[in-house]
């Protein structure tokens, strides 16, 4: 009388270890849309081609809405990793101490951004005084956190005060285009992006200038769940650690994203950022 119930049972466990297998060979991969999802989707794949052939299983990369979705859904294993900001891998660590950062690009280790303007008589932040001003995510390191910290602490500027308004455009290329659209008085963005939109001449250079530069900070990494198996991590680890600029394949895959290499990094590296985030009153 007891076969049949055991046999549907043992059908149910088999079946959800089929399905928990399933789950395991494919990495669920996002990134904090500080950028437009088209560009994430192109600087991606090539990406994620290599890590399937390095890590022997399908990796997807998974769109989110804003940056709390990226966190929300790293913290709660939704995702398996992500690129986020200094400040999101602060939030995630904070929902979830371990969590690991794996790597970072070289230049996250002394990362900076860069405060633009199509105004000619803005040369400093003292000509914006009573002007617009546009960060770009509240939620971005580079677009938000870091310039805001530093306003306050080098120059005592409070935004909200300072500016006649302040907008946030949601990514850096936004900021850029409304800035050069005069759409704001002047705005702040990361250097990477920066660079980037202008080798691509997608910046008119002629209008749009940088008049300052933060000091560095850490910024971007790679971030798992906190509990991912080791061994994954580790080969993950491995895999961004090897790539090689010497080698063409390779060099594109570094190229698409802005890294001249990628480096190890640790939690211990975003302790400034916590208490920047702390001190601009983001994190209560």
């Amino acid at each position: 009388m007891f076969k049949r119930p055991l046999a549907l049972a043992a059908g149910l466990a088999l079946s959800c270890c089929a399905v928990f297998a399933q789950a395991a060979e494919v990495l669920r991969v996002s990134a904090i849309p500080d950028e437009a999802p088209t560009e994430l989707l192109r600087k991606f794949k090539p990406l994620g081609e290599y890590l399937e052939q390095q890590l022997g299983m399908k990796v997807q990369f998974v769109p989110v809405a804003d940056y709390p979705a990226v966190v929300e859904s790293l913290a709660s294993n939704r995702l398996d990793m992500a690129w986020l900001g200094g400040f999101t891998f602060v939030q995630v660590h904070l929902k979830d101490p371990t969590a690991t950062p794996l790597v970072q690009r070289e230049q996250d280790a002394q990362f900076t951004s860069k405060f633009i303007t199509a105004n000619p008589d803005v040369k400093s932040l003292a000509d914006l005084k009573g002007k617009t001003f546009a960060f770009g995510s509240i939620s971005s390191t580079s677009g938000s956190l870091m310039p805001r910290y530093f306003m306050l602490k080098q120059d005592n500027i409070k935004p909200e005060s300072y500016f006649s308004r302040v907008a946030y455009s949601g990514a850096h290329d936004a900021t850029v285009a409304w800035v050069q659209a005069g759409k704001v008085d002047a705005g702040v963005l990361n250097a990477s992006v920066w660079q980037k939109l202008v080798d691509a001449g997608k910046v008119d250079t002629s209008k749009v200038k940088v008049f300052a530069t933060t000091p560095t900070y850490y910024d971007y990494n790679w971030t798992v769940r906190g509990n991912m198996d080791p061994a994954l991590k580790d080969k993950i680890k491995q895999a961004f650690l090897a790539l090689d600029p010497a080698k063409p394949a390779d060099k594109a895959i570094l190229d698409l994203q802005a890294a001249s290499r990628f480096i190890e990094t640790q939690p211990e590296n975003y302790q400034g950022t916590e208490q920047a985030a702390r001190e601009a009153g983001l994190l209560k």
